[in-house]
């Protein structure tokens, strides 16, 4: 394929990270399309310029493209982004598949396994692209980055990681700006393992936080859990210098001591004595983490990779276990080396 020249992205999603990247690339200057599946949502943002639900206090830019015909958002799109949550990644990747034209950069933003399947969200597009696998580019863009304080242009960095450079390249100037820094990588599955099981490890933090333990126990967890993280990525292929960067640890500890962390807030209200079902009805947007326990919990099943903070979560996020007799398991397990 040709180099690809992006003279039009399509964000699909318009939730709070969806909708902090498309604001992005119309205050470049750049021409993007917001897609959002309930046309009430799309209208009301589109009469008030503003992300109400989800990134109050923001103005969107008279630029920025907002659309609930997803032909319309991506036929033309050389970019197209997707920031939907895991659970309906596939459904509305097979719905926008038939209207993406040859040589399209895909790039998803969404951090999580399906459930399932155990897929990442860059195996579920080339999957889903079947005999037009070939067609073309997948890459993930993750990094430490909460949608508000990028809206707020808060210094961010992330890695743009595709298996072709060229591409990495492209998505890479396509979103650097004087506050929001891309680096590009290779490793697409190490950056995917990193930013769902992250998600896992924050649900946990937050336990031990909603618990009232201290900072000495977050900081064991944060480290536990990246070893957790290294093994599962490893055991998929991933290059091991990922697990350090920028999509690895950076957005580790970002998740797991952010005021502003969905999946710790979930955790948080757990160690409190909530249970699962109260902690959701209380978040109006999606803690990736929750699913995430689940399908990488059966992944590490099936890789036969030892993983106990994500074994205690899964019991306590599923089988109901008491959250203080999961963190008493963890530290009365068998002594052995750290790096073994």
């Amino acid at each position: 394929m040709q180099e690809m020249q992006i003279n039009r992205t399509a964000v699909i999603g318009a939730g709070s990270w969806g909708t902090a990247l498309a604001r992005l690339l119309a205050e470049k200057g750049e021409a993007v399309t917001l897609w959002g599946h309930r046309p009430e949502h799309m209208a009301e943002l589109a009469q008030r310029r503003e992300n109400a639900r989800y990134l109050p206090g923001f103005a969107l830019p008279d630029s920025l493209v907002l659309e609930t015909d997803i032909r319309a958002a991506v036929s033309e799109a050389q970019c197209v982004l997707m920031v939907v949550p895991s659970h309906g990644y596939r459904r509305v990747f097979a719905t926008l598949l038939p209207h993406l034209r040859p040589g399209t950069l895909l790039v998803s933003a969404v951090k999580g396994i399906e459930v399932g399947t155990r897929m990442t969200m860059t195996a579920i597009m080339a999957e889903e692209a079947g005999d037009r696998k070939g067609e073309f580019r997948y890459g993930v863009l993750s990094g430490p980055s909460f949608a508000r304080e990028v809206a707020q242009h808060q210094p961010t960095a992330v890695t743009i990681a595709f298996a072709d450079q060229e591409a990495a390249r492209a998505v890479q100037y396509l979103f650097a700006t004087d506050y929001f820094r891309a680096y590009t990588g290779d490793d697409v599955i190490g950056l995917e393992i990193s930013g769902a099981m992250k998600n896992v490890i924050a649900i946990a933090a937050g336990i031990c936080d909603g618990l009232g333990y201290g900072l000495n126990s977050r900081a064991a967890l944060i480290t536990r859990g990246l070893a957790e993280i290294t093994r599962m990525g490893v055991a998929m292929g991933a290059d091991t210098r990922t697990f350090s960067g920028l999509g690895g640890l950076g957005d580790l500890v970002l998740t797991c001591t952010g005021s502003l962390s969905r999946n710790r807030t979930v955790g948080l209200k757990l160690g409190q004595g909530k249970t699962l079902a109260q902690a959701l009805d209380e978040m109006t947007m999606v803690a990736e983490g929750v699913k995430t326990t689940k399908s990488c919990y059966n992944l590490a099943r099936q890789l036969g990779v030892e993983m106990p903070i994500l074994e205690q979560t899964y019991q306590v996020l599923y089988q109901d276990k008491d959250t203080r007799e999961a963190v008493r398991e963890l530290l009365s397990r068998n002594l052995k080396k750290e790096l073994a």
